[in-house]
C-alpha cells in the first residue's frame, strides 16, 4: 500500500468511500483478533473496538483535513474530507496482517511492524490527498494529527472511562 498511483485513484473515486470503510473494518478486525484473541468473550471486544476504530477513522480524516489545509498547506493543496476518508481508509490496510498476532510469540513484533507500516502508508496517503510535494510535510501532518488524536482520546478517557477502585 505504498503505491502512489493507488492513492491517486482512490482519492478521485467518490464511489470508493464504502470500500475504504470496509478496509478500515477488516483491518481493525485483524488487529483486534491479533491483540485480543479468539475467545468468545473477546470477540465482542473486537466488535466494540472496530466501532471505535470507525469513529477514529472519521476523526482522523477531519483532523488531517484541518491540520493539513490550515497549518501545513502548500500552494497547490486542494482536498476535502471525502478524499481523506478514502485514502486514509485504504492506508489502514496493513492492519489486516495484525491477525498474525495470534501466533504465539509474534504479537509484539507483528504489532510494532504494523504500526511502522501504517505510519508509512498514512504518510503516502496524506501526501497525495493534500497534494504535497514534500514527504516530510506529510509526515509532520501525520505526527501532529496523531498527537492531537491521542490527546483527545486521553482527555475523553479521563472524563468517561469507568472508575477503577
Amino acid at each position: 500500500m505504498l503505491d502512489s498511483a493507488t492513492y491517486e485513484v482512490v482519492e478521485a473515486d467518490q464511489s470508493a468511500t464504502g470500500h475504504a470503510l470496509a478496509v478500515v473494518v477488516l483491518a481493525n478486525i485483524g488487529l483486534g483478533l491479533g491483540w485480543i484473541g479468539l475467545d468468545a468473550d473477546r470477540v465482542s471486544a473486537v466488535v466494540a473496538l472496530t466501532l471505535v476504530a470507525i469513529a477514529g477513522w472519521i476523526t482522523w480524516a477531519l483532523l488531517t483535513y484541518v491540520i493539513g489545509t490550515q497549518f501545513f498547506a502548500e500552494s497547490q493543496t486542494r482536498t476535502n474530507t471525502g478524499e481523506l476518508l478514502r485514502v486514509l481508509g485504504f492506508a489502514a490496510a496493513p492492519g489486516v496482517v495484525g491477525v498474525l498476532g495470534l501466533v504465539p510469540g509474534l504479537g509484539p513484533m507483528v504489532t510494532a511492524g504494523i504500526f511502522l507500516w501504517l505510519l508509512a502508508t498514512m504518510v503516502v496517503a496524506v501526501k497525495h490527498a493534500l497534494d504535497f510535494t514534500s514527504t516530510l510535510r506529510a509526515f509532520t501532518v501525520c505526527v501532529t494529527g496523531w498527537a492531537v488524536f491521542v490527546t483527545m482520546f486521553w482527555v475523553l478517557g479521563i472524563f468517561f472511562a469507568p472508575r477503577v477502585s
